[in-house]
C-alpha cells in the first residue's frame, strides 16, 4: 500500500485552505442504511474483522494486508452489493485475498451474513470511495484482478461526470494492475458499455474488447431483472500488457 509522504483525505473529508468543505463529484450516492435482523447480527458478529473502517485510510502508514492477516495476490471488486457475486467468485479463490468496495451499508452486512453462512472468510469490505482509492490506496501492479460488475449507469447526460469507468480512473486502474493482470466488467446499460469500451480501448496499458459472458459470474438478482425488462447485458474483459 502506498504509505510513504502525504496523501489527500479521503473526498468526503477534503476542506479548502480556509476551513469551507469541497462538494466532490462521486460515482456514488449513498442510501439508506436500516438493516434488518439478519444483517444487524451479521454486523454485530464480523464487522470488526471483516470491514475496513473508513478512517483507516486516512493512515499514512495504511496497510491492507494487515488485515487479511497474511500476503496473498489481490482481488478487488467494486461494488459488491449484498454480496451474491463476491461469495461465489471469492469461495472459488481461497488462495486470493478479495477486497470488496460497497458504499450501501445494508448491502455490506448482507454480504457479511453471506460470507459467513457460506464459510467464505478471505474477504474484507470497505466504504471509502473507490476512484480515491484506486489512486492512494494500492501500489502499481498489486491488483491481479479487478471486477467492475453493473456500476450505476448515471444515464442522464448532465450526471456522466458520475461515472466509475471514465478515463482518468481506466489509467488509473490499469496502473494498479499487475503484468496480465485481468479487469472484468459488465453493464446492462448500452451506452455506457460503448462508453467504458471507448475508455478502454484508449488506454495503452489495456488490451482487451467485448466477450462472452464471464461463466464463473453467478447470475443475480439484479441482472436477472434487468434481462426481464429487455436489457442486454455486455461483457467485457481487458489485460494488463
Amino acid at each position: 500500500m502506498m504509505g510513504e509522504g502525504i496523501r489527500p483525505a479521503r473526498p468526503h473529508l477534503r476542506f479548502t485552505e480556509d476551513g469551507h468543505r469541497v462538494r466532490e463529484v462521486v460515482s456514488y450516492s449513498r442510501r439508506g442504511s436500516r438493516f434488518s435482523e439478519r444483517e444487524r447480527a451479521a454486523w454485530d458478529r464480523r464487522a470488526a474483522t471483516w470491514v475496513i473502517p473508513d478512517e483507516a485510510v486516512d493512515d499514512p502508514g495504511f496497510d491492507l494486508s494487515g488485515w487479511f492477516g497474511r500476503s496473498a495476490p489481490l482481488v478487488v471488486e467494486i461494488g459488491s452489493g449484498v454480496g451474491e457475486s463476491l461469495v461465489a467468485l471469492a469461495g472459488a479463490r481461497p488462495s486470493y485475498d478479495v477486497l470488496a468496495f460497497e458504499v450501501w451499508r445494508p448491502g455490506v452486512a448482507g454480504a457479511l451474513w453471506r460470507l459467513e453462512e457460506a464459510g467464505v472468510d478471505n474477504v474484507r469490505l470497505i466504504s471509502v470511495d473507490a476512484v480515491w482509492s484506486m489512486r492512494h490506496l494500492f501500489e502499481p501492479g498489486s491488483i491481479a484482478e479487478l471486477w467492475t460488475f453493473f456500476p450505476d449507469p448515471w444515464p442522464k447526460t448532465r450526471h456522466h461526470k458520475r461515472r466509475l469507468v471514465r478515463p482518468a480512473f481506466v489509467h488509473d486502474a490499469a496502473t494498479a494492475l499487475s503484468d496480465r493482470g485481468v479487469w472484468r466488467l459488465a453493464t446492462d446499460w448500452a451506452e455506457y458499455a460503448d462508453a467504458m469500451r471507448a475508455a478502454l480501448d484508449d488506454e495503452p496499458m489495456l488490451a482487451g474488447g467485448v466477450t462472452d459472458r464471464w461463466e464463473e459470474r453467478p447470475l443475480t438478482r439484479f441482472e436477472r431483472r434487468g434481462l426481464e425488462e429487455g436489457r442486454v447485458v455486455t461483457d467485457l474483459t481487458y489485460r494488463r500488457v
